[in-house]
Parts: C-alpha cells; structure tokens; sequence
C-alpha cells in the first residue's frame, strides 16, 4: 500500500506528546514527513530530554500509523531535542512593589562601604526616588548609627491580613538591620544558616511598600551572606566600593568576578573609588594622593566595568557618619557635589542595564548547606 504525506499528517493529528495539550502537528513537534512506497520517515522535535517521553512519542507514532493506515509500514521516528529559550520573567523570590535592587559590596572590610551606601541612598532620595535600604551585615550593622536611629525599633502593621516589620525611616529612607534587633554592646554570634535565617525575615517579613530602590549593604568578602542574598532575591545590579590601594583592590577585582560567575550572573554596575585623595582646606587646589592614584579606575578599565566616580577623603565625611547624619545631606560641599555625580551614574547604569539585558534570576544553588535557611 503507498501511503502519502498528507494521510500520514492526518493520522498524526490523533496523538499528542506527552504533557502537551495540542496534537503532534499543531503543537509543531512534527517537522518533516517523507514518504516512499510503504516506508515513512517523521522528523520530531522535543522540547524534553526525558526518556520516556521521547519513547512514548516514538510508540505512539508507530501505533498511529500501523492502526490508521498500514499495519505492514516501515516507519522511522528521528527526534531531536530543542530545549525552549528561557524567558526575562524574574524567577525567585521577587519583593513586589519594589522596581530595583542594587547590592553594595567590596571585597575588603574598611573601604567605606557602609558610608557609601547610606549617602548613597539619601542622595537618591533627595533626587525624589523611593528608597529603602537592608543592613545585611549581620555581624557589624552600622546602618542604625549612620542614620541615626539606634534607638528606634521597627513596629509590627498588617498587610494582606500578614504581620510584617515596618521599617524604621529616616531622612526619607527605609531601613531595616539586624542592629534594631541587638544591645549595642551584643555581639552576633550565629553561623551561616541562622543569618540567612535572619536575612530572609528582613527582606520577606518587612512592609517595604513601594519602592524605586532597595539598596543592599552587604558585608566584606564574598561568603555566606552574599551567596544567601543572591539565592533569595533578584539583584538588579551590584555597586563594588574600593579604595585606590593595591591591596584593597585586589579584593575589590574577586567582588567583581564573584558578581560575574556564570552561576551567579549579577550585572556589575560599576566600581567606586572611595578615599580617592585628600585636599587640605587651606589648600583647595591640591590634591594629596595618599592611598595611591585612580587604582579603582585603572581596574574599572581593565575588567571592563564602568567606573562610578571618586570619593574625596574628607573628615566631615566620617564625623557626618559618626553622628548620624550622612554627608549627602550637605549644601555646597565638595562631598554633596561628588554624591551627586556618583549618584546619577549609578542611576544612568541602573537605566542602561535594564534597557539592554534581561532581569537577573535568583540563583539556584543546592550544594552550599549554608544557604539551605532562605526560601526558593
């Protein structure tokens, strides 16, 4: 009997793949028929590797066209595998209401991290964007002296009929820290899992409300916290802070290659140079390189990153910080003026990311039994 491809399409339009809803030739998965005489080629494309499944559909074919046409046909099923291109939908455990969050990080502990994020998300608010800030450094929170608000604790609101922790605010910031939960004097003394723990509940349990940015002022080095913190949300970016010091900067180029591990994927916004170089009052033209000159630039260049600005080594700076009140808050200063060029290339990095990639993913890891206290 000569079978022809049009009644072999017929005969297939019976069947399906498994877990498909649509029959073999209207879900696409039947690319090729060749007939000749009693002998029939189908070409199939799976969107699946699994074995039973290319098994089944291989069976189901074979039966269709023995039952429906020729029980004597020679048939042959080729399938290749066409896994489906993955879509920017943000997977993990996205905040909503919250359009951006950027992670503030170096690879060195004394750089000035937590002092750039806190003037960081104060100048962002001064431009008029909604802003909250997590003190994720579990171990030494610095974010409830630097606003002053250590005496402040966050209170309990209902949401959605949920208890949530209303951040503490200040200067027109949100913020939460591991801090208004301890005795100044206390030292927290947890492993991995239980900061994870502790993170998790103040990023998830927290009423944030809407947000423009959520900055994330993570501890030095790139450990537990970080891996906790990728793992349990999508970071839209990451801000590296250095000084221009080779040592520092070495630790600052493994903050960089963490961010770009193929298994985490974060987006580098950019590299800031903080203690950049000092300029005595009585001496406003003279710069006094005292860390070393444009190191956090020249590895900007190097790994290919942009490269955020420099911080002026200022005493007001750390006195500001000292006394709650941060140094962006400032009119006419050297400090304000330089917060502000930084703080709108941080924006203008934030704008380009999201126009030329696709939202990060929260990462998956199933090795690191640290991680194992954060929800998927």
């Amino acid at each position: 009997m000569k079978i022809d491809k049009a009644s072999v399409l017929k005969t297939l339009e019976t069947i399906s793949v498994s877990g498909e809803g649509k029959n073999m030739v209207e879900s696409g998965a039947v690319t090729n028929v060749v007939t000749f005489a009693d002998e029939v080629i189908v070409d199939l494309t799976l969107t699946t590797p699994a074995m039973h499944i290319k098994k089944r559909a291989e069976s189901d074919i074979i039966s269709a066209i023995h039952s429906g046409l020729d029980e004597n046909a020679k048939v042959k099923v080729n399938i290749k595998i066409e896994a489906p291109q993955k879509t920017n939908e943000i997977k993990g455990k996205a905040i909503p209401g919250i359009k951006n969050i950027i992670a503030v990080a170096s690879g060195k502990g004394g750089v000035g991290k937590s002092t750039v994020t806190s003037n960081l998300a104060v100048s962002l608010s001064k431009m008029g964007f909604k802003v909250g800030l997590l003190d994720a450094d579990i171990y030494g929170p610095s974010a409830p002296i630097m606003f002053d608000v250590e005496a402040e604790r966050p209170l309990s609101v209902t949401v959605d009929g949920k208890s949530k922790m209303k951040p503490v605010e200040n200067y027109g910031v949100k913020i939460l820290s591991i801090g208004f939960f301890t005795k100044p004097n206390q030292a927290v003394v947890w492993r991995g899992p239980m900061a994870a723990k502790a993170l998790n509940q103040m990023i998830f349990d927290a009423a944030w409300g809407e947000l423009d940015f959520l900055l994330i002022d993570l501890p030095p080095g790139t450990g537990d916290i970080h891996l906790s913190i990728m793992q349990s949300l999508p970071i839209t970016g990451a801000v590296v802070v250095s000084t221009p010091q080779n040592v520092a900067l070495a630790d600052a180029k493994k903050g960089v290659a963490m961010f770009q591990q193929e298994s985490i994927n974060v987006p580098v916004l950019g590299i800031l140079e903080n203690m950049a170089y000092f300029t005595p009052e009585e001496l406003p033209d003279n710069k006094y390189y005292i860390f070393g000159k444009d190191g956090a630039k020249n590895l900007a260049d190097d790994l290919g990153v942009p490269f955020l600005g420099q911080l002026p080594l200022v005493q007001s700076i750390r006195e500001s910080g000292d006394i709650g009140r941060p140094a962006a808050l400032q009119t006419g200063t050297i400090l304000e003026s330089a917060f502000i060029d930084i703080t709108k290339n941080t924006v203008q990095e934030t704008v380009n990311r999201n126009k030329d990639l696709p939202p990060t993913e929260a990462i998956k890891i199933t090795t690191m039994a640290g991680c194992s206290a954060v929800k998927n």
